[in-house]
C-alpha cells in the first residue's frame, strides 16, 4: 500500500514570510544600534568640549566647588525636562508596580551617581600627579576594562568587538602617548582607579537604563553627585561665592551640556547596546577633545596623533559594520 506524500510543515510562501520577518526584525536591531550609537557619539563630542570648560573652572574653584556647582546646573535642566516628559507619556500603574519603579529608580541612580563621582574625583586627583598625555590614555582604559568585566556578568564579546578594542587601545596610546613616558607615579594609579570606577559606572548604566526612565536615572545620578560634591566641598574646601560667579560660564557649560545633556545621552543611549561597543563609542571624548583643541585652538597635532584619532574612528566604524548573516542567507537560500 502507498503512503501518501508528507507535505511539507511549512510551504514555501510561509517559509518566504518567515525569512522576511527575519531580515526585517534583523534591519530593525541594525537601524536602533545605529541610533544609540549616534546618541552616544553625541554625548562624547560635548565631554570632548568640556575638557577646556573644566581646565578654565579650575582656576577659581576646587574640584568638590566645581562638581557640586555644574551638577546643581545639571538638576535645572534635567528637572523640567523629566517633568515635561512624565506629563506625556504617563501611563496607569498599579501601586506596586509603581513603588517597585521608584525604588529601582533610587537604587539605580544611586549606585551611579557614586560611581560617577567616584571616577571624576579620581581623575581631577590623578591629573595633578602626571602628564596630561598619560591622564588621556589611562582614564580610557575603561574600553578595554569594560568587556573583561562584562565577560564576568556573562557578556558575549566577539572576535570583532576585542579587534575594535586593541584598535581604539593602540590608537589612544599614539594620539595620547606623545612622550614616550613609561614610568609609574602616583596619579597614574589614581586614573587607573578612575577607569576601573568608570567602567562600573557604564555597566551600572547598561544594567538600569532599560529598566526604568532613562531621564529620571540621570536625575537621581545627578543628584547623588551634587550632594557627594556639595559634602566634600564643604568639608575639604573653602567655598567663595565671588569665585562661583567667576566661573559661571565654564559651570554653565559643564553644567547644562555635559552633566545635563551628556550623562542623560549615555542612559538613553546605552539602553539595549552592548556595553564594550558603548565605551568604544565613548571614549571618543579624548579624541575629539585633540581635534577641537587643532580646530579651534590652533593646537598641533603630529602625524603619530593624527594616526592615534584615525585608527579610534576605524575601531568606531569596525563595531558598526553588520555581521554576517549565515543563518539569514541559508534561509533564504531553502525558500528559493
Amino acid at each position: 500500500m502507498l503512503k501518501p506524500k508528507r507535505t511539507a510543515a511549512f510551504p514555501a510562501g510561509q517559509k518566504a514570510r518567515s525569512v522576511h520577518e527575519t531580515r526585517r526584525t534583523k534591519d530593525m536591531i541594525n537601524k536602533t544600534a545605529l541610533r544609540q550609537s549616534a546618541i552616544l557619539f553625541a554625548a562624547a563630542l560635548i565631554w570632548g568640549f568640556t575638557f577646556v570648560a573644566q581646565s578654565v573652572g579650575m582656576d577659581y574653584v576646587g574640584p568638590f566647588t566645581f562638581i557640586a556647582a555644574r551638577n546643581i546646573v545639571a538638576l535645572l535642566v534635567l528637572l523640567p525636562m523629566a517633568a515635561v516628559l512624565d506629563r506625556r507619556g504617563k501611563r496607569p500603574q498599579e501601586p506596586a508596580d509603581r513603588r517597585k519603579n521608584h525604588r529601582l529608580l533610587l537604587i539605580g541612580g544611586i549606585c551611579c551617581g557614586i560611581c560617577l563621582f567616584g571616577g571624576s574625583t579620581l581623575q581631577q586627583f590623578g591629573v595633578r600627579e602626571t602628564t596630561v598625555g598619560k591622564a588621556g590614555f589611562i582614564s580610557a582604559l575603561y574600553m578595554v576594562i569594560v568587556p573583561l568585566l562584562g565577560i564576568f556578568l556573562g557578556k558575549k564579546i566577539g572576535l570583532r568587538i576585542w579587534t575594535a578594542v586593541a584598535l581604539a587601545a593602540l590608537g589612544m596610546y599614539l594620539l595620547c602617548m606623545t612622550k614616550g613616558d613609561f614610568r609609574l607615579q602616583t596619579g597614574d594609579i589614581y586614573l587607573f582607579a578612575c577607569a576601573v570606577v568608570f567602567s562600573i559606572q557604564i555597566l551600572s548604566v547598561d544594567h538600569f537604563s532599560p529598566l526604568v526612565d532613562g531621564v529620571k536615572l540621570s536625575c537621581v545620578q545627578t543628584l547623588t553627585n551634587a550632594v557627594l560634591g556639595a559634602i566634600c566641598m564643604l568639608l575639604f574646601e573653602r567655598p567663595d561665592f565671588g569665585s562661583i560667579l567667576a566661573a559661571w560660564m565654564p559651570i554653565v557649560y559643564a553644567g547644562a551640556l555635559s552633566s545635563g545633556l551628556g550623562y542623560t545621552f549615555q542612559i538613553i543611549g546605552q539602553k539595549d547596546l552592548n556595553p564594550a561597543v558603548a565605551s568604544l563609542i565613548m571614549s571618543l571624548e579624548s579624541v575629539i577633545s585633540a581635534l577641537a583643541g587643532w580646530l579651534l585652538l590652533s593646537q598641533t597635532l603630529s602625524a603619530r596623533e593624527l594616526a592615534g584619532c584615525a585608527l579610534t574612528f576605524l575601531a568606531i566604524i569596525l563595531v558598526q559594520l553588520p555581521g554576517r548573516r549565515r543563518k539569514g542567507a541559508a534561509a533564504e537560500k531553502s525558500a528559493s
